[in-house]
């Protein structure tokens, strides 16, 4: 309970360390994770979720109120609500996940690598990255998804817990977003 409490707080802490952690990746690869203490930088990258999150939430609540029917569902009450609610968040939550996997990883890297808040929110750029090196960006959203899949699922199937399985997805996605800022300077130092 107290977690949730201060989940946005602990949120902002970890989008920090994750930074962090993509710079470090960046410097120097074979190094092992960067220590735990408080990174600059959660913020912006919470701020910038946010941007990409609010109109899905607007959508949602749409969505949701569209198929609040009781015909539908066979329902009424609490239930036609958490139903419904449901049923927008599974519709919503792919085409989220492609524009946050379009966007973000890109935008991470260069942010990690400069500290400037404005490379968070290029999201053309991003756009550009992606066209420029589609098969690079494709090994990253491979290994950051699989990352976070292991991740929770050694939550639910090995009861190890949300927060070493995080840790994992953390330093897996970290890596592989470092990748792509070093194939970007790679490629503009040709």
């Amino acid at each position: 309970m107290i977690a949730i409490l201060f989940l946005p707080l602990s949120f902002v802490l970890v989008l920090g360390y994750a930074v962090g952690a993509v710079r470090a990746a960046g410097e120097d690869p074979g190094q092992g994770p960067p220590p735990w203490r408080l990174y600059p930088g959660g913020l912006w990258v919470a701020l910038a979720l946010l941007l990409l999150t609010a109109p899905f939430l607007l959508a949602g609540i749409l969505v949701a109120n569209v198929l609040h029917i009781t015909a539908l569902w066979q329902s009424q009450g609490t239930l036609l609500d958490v139903e419904s609610f449901t049923a927008a968040v599974l519709i919503l939550a792919l085409p989220w996940g492609i524009v946050v996997l379009l966007l973000m990883p890109h935008a991470t890297a260069r942010y990690a690598a400069t500290h400037r808040a404005r490379d968070l929110f290029d999201f053309a750029s991003s756009l550009r990255c992606v066209r420029r090196d589609f098969a690079a960006w494709n090994v990253t959203i491979a290994a950051i998804v699989t990352a976070w899949a292991i991740g929770l699922a050694c939550a639910a199937l090995f009861c190890v817990g949300v927060v070493p399985g995080v840790f994992y997805a953390i330093l897996v996605s970290a890596h592989a977003t470092a990748a792509l800022n070093l194939e970007a300077t790679d490629q503009r130092a040709r």
